[in-house]
């Protein structure tokens, strides 16, 4: 992973903060200078919480051919093609932490130090390395979607994921059945959960499955 330039950082108060982490409109990027068409050889990624930090990035050659690696052959199923996309975010995790600084993030906000991201740095992220995937053919049987967000404080604390629509490409898949990628849970590099959207939307966290 090769670290092209490091912008300037931006200053976020506690308030604006709770605005990103509120916003009726999720999909919406926090900052304008986000890469959202995203190549092997450029694109950014968030830490700091809220999106503070933007790193412009590169992934080395060998790097993208292991992430290619997992795709291919191309999964047959949905089910399958999720787990790959899982393994793919993990992967990306572990390379973008190596260049940020962000390789020791912990899962959750509020358990680790330096290089902690919250749940708005984590969504981006896992977005745009998704939108990397569909550009590249590596997905049939999902398409990127608008983040999502739940809580509002009355609800729960808020939290965001990133999403994937099932198009329907597979004969054992449902077009348009939302699920949330939700990597906030876990500790950096580790496969993000990847549940039914309703289901993330209850309130749904990984102490409540067995």
């Amino acid at each position: 992973m090769m670290a092209i330039q490091w912008p300037d950082m931006r200053a976020l108060s506690v308030l604006g903060l709770l605005v990103l982490c509120t916003a009726s409109r999720a999909d919406v990027f926090v900052r304008d200078d986000i890469v959202t068409n995203p190549m092997p050889d450029f694109f950014t990624a968030c830490h700091g919480n809220g999106c503070l930090n933007l790193a412009f990035l590169s992934l080395k050659p060998d790097q993208w051919r292991k992430l290619l690696d997992v795709f291919h052959p191309l999964a047959g199923n949905a089910e399958e093609e999720r787990n790959r996309v899982r393994r793919a975010i993990a992967l990306m995790e572990k390379y973008v932490g190596e260049a940020t600084g962000t390789w020791n993030d912990k899962g959750g906000t509020f358990n680790g130090g330096e290089g902690q991201m919250d749940c708005i740095d984590e969504s981006i992220n896992a977005t745009l390395y998704l939108t990397m995937f569909q550009k590249y053919g590596l997905m049939r049987g999902h398409r990127v979607q608008d983040r999502a967000t739940r809580g509002w404080f009355i609800g729960g604390w808020p939290h965001t994921t990133a999403v994937l629509a099932e198009t329907g490409y597979f004969g054992d898949s449902e077009r348009h059945r939302l699920w949330a990628a939700d990597s906030w849970f876990l500790d950096n590099g580790e496969p993000p959960f990847i549940l039914l959207l309703e289901k993330w939307k209850s309130g749904w966290s990984p102490d409540q499955d067995p």
